[in-house]
């Protein structure tokens, strides 16, 4: 039987580190584990808000509760997934903030995910490009592109802390999903290297626990990405031409009901191969180059 200590701690701001707390949101799946993850950054008297969630009243509510009396300098979404940025406009009306951050970004997508859908109602007072921070009373975050998940995707540094809020660039419970077209796994590898030359030390996500040992993390990551690579090719080499025909084997002893996102994955994996001339399209027929 569950207990009240084995149930996520929804709708409370749970201080995680200096200058940080958490808040989940309650829309847990198995797609986005336990829920999507806002965190509160900065002090009683200036914050900002990351990543403010679904729009969904009691998640906001926990959201107003937590800042109290602070002001909130900026609003600041790492992407317009429907589980991220929907709660911006609502939090931006009660509390008077600005929203920043990603890029709008508007795409009827075409294949199933694992992950929401974009948010099309998303409408910033400012975009934030690679390099631009915004701050308040003895902090400050500063952006840092990483496309890859969508084109528009941001991770937030918090400077001087060696912490990087990493949205769905970065999960501590599963890989993400790339999905085309806007998903890019070209991006998205350049995207995990850039990370890796970086000297974060903690790794805060949208969803699952935190990362502690980031270099190590990414290196596993990169590693599980040309792990799958290779087996496209290996599976090519066999004459296994078909997308459909190639994930059975590949994700084996994974729940079905995910396969068609899986698909997806693949489909950016050999569209990836496809620009390094290592894979041919035809019709929905791949073979090697």
């Amino acid at each position: 039987m569950d207990t009240d200590a084995d149930k996520p701690p929804y709708a409370i701001a749970d201080p995680v580190a200096p200058f940080v707390r958490r808040v989940l949101a309650r829309n847990p799946s198995a797609f986005t584990y336990t829920g999507t993850q806002s965190y509160l950054v900065g002090t009683e008297r200036e914050l900002a808000v990351i990543d403010p969630g679904p729009g969904e009243e009691d998640h906001i509510a926990a959201l107003v509760q937590g800042i109290g009396a602070a002001k909130v300098v900026a609003i600041c979404c790492t992407h317009t997934h429907r589980d991220h940025s929907p709660a911006a406009a609502a939090l931006a009306a009660i509390t008077g903030a600005p929203i920043h951050g990603c890029s709008p970004l508007s795409i009827s997508d075409d294949g199933p995910r694992m992950d929401a859908s974009f948010d099309t109602t998303y409408q910033p007072h400012g975009v934030m490009s690679d390099g631009d921070d915004i701050g308040g009373d003895g902090w400050k975050l500063e952006a840092v592109h990483t496309p890859g998940h969508t084109s528009n995707h941001l991770c937030y540094a918090l400077n001087g802390s060696q912490a990087l809020f990493t949205g769905d660039h970065v999960m501590g419970w599963s890989t993400t999903v790339v999905s085309p077209p806007d998903g890019d796994m070209t991006a998205y590898m350049q995207s995990l290297t850039k990370l890796y030359e970086r000297e974060d030390k903690v790794y805060f996500p949208a969803h699952g626990p935190q990362v502690d040992k980031t270099r190590q993390f990414i290196r596993s990551m990169i590693g599980h990405r040309r792990q799958r690579e290779n087996q496209i090719v290996k599976l090519m080499e066999q004459g296994t031409a078909r997308i459909p025909d190639m994930v059975p084997t590949m994700y084996k002893g994974v729940d079905q009901r995910l396969w068609p996102a899986a698909e997806r994955s693949v489909l950016a994996h050999l569209i990836d191969l496809e620009r390094k001339g290592r894979a041919v399209r035809s019709g929905d027929q791949w073979t090697t180059a």
